[in-house]
């Protein structure tokens, strides 16, 4: 089998949005999941993004964007929701294994933003640690009421760009590799009946926010298999 891993944040971002398109449209060709690439994968990894998402059982990230084996490096909290933890993570991903993208991903009908933007409302506190994933969805809740946000796909968007927001703010390792080029962040919204992806935010990459990716022939920028 014949790979070429994306070695640009915009081959990258291209690669994992073709998968997504395929995974959307029905054709998913569930690459990279055979044995021999699995023994091949034995020994290092390279994977071509970073993907920090919502732990969302409905959020697979190598299945809706149609990857396999040690395509992605993933990290998931609930409400992507990040730490200290988090972010070593993410610089472990750029950093020594360089990869060019990091994804943001959130979702419509996130359970997290949900229990947070009832917790504002009320005036309560979440039980347990629980209360540590809605204290830092707070900031993006409030932001959005504040912006006079009414309909979830606005609190999500607000949440997907302060998660963004905060990693390259808070990572000077992060953010260093955005400045040269290096790394791009983008943020994602995906939505969970239809299957796609949609750009919310970026930080590296000149992207148009919507549905459309970085380039209108996103089937063919695919990685052979």
């Amino acid at each position: 089998m014949t790979e070429t891993t994306p070695s640009t944040p915009g081959e990258a971002f291209d690669l994992l949005m073709a998968g997504n398109h395929r995974f959307a449209a029905g054709t998913p060709r569930h690459p990279n999941q055979d044995a021999a690439h699995r023994a091949g994968l034995a020994s290092a990894q390279r994977p071509f993004a970073v993907l920090f998402g919502c732990s969302d059982s409905r959020l697979a990230a190598e299945i809706i964007f149609d990857q396999g084996l040690g395509d992605l490096f993933v990290v998931r909290t609930a409400g992507h929701v990040a730490g200290p933890e988090v972010l070593g993570s993410i610089e472990y991903g750029v950093s020594v294994l360089e990869c060019p993208l990091v994804v943001v991903l959130g979702h419509d009908r996130c359970g997290a933003v949900a229990a947070t933007r009832e917790v504002v409302a009320d005036g309560t506190t979440a039980r347990g640690y629980l209360r540590e994933v809605t204290a830092r969805v707070t900031p993006s809740v409030l932001a959005a009421h504040a912006a006079g946000a009414s309909d979830d796909d606005e609190f999500i968007d607000t949440h997907v760009r302060h998660t963004v927001d905060f990693l390259v703010e808070r990572s000077r390792e992060l953010a260093d590799q955005v400045a040269s080029g290096r790394t791009a962040v983008v943020g994602l919204s995906y939505r969970l009946a239809e299957g796609n992806a949609r750009l919310v935010t970026s930080r590296g990459l000149d992207l148009p926010p919507g549905p459309v990716s970085r380039r209108d022939a996103v089937p063919n920028a695919e990685r052979p298999v």
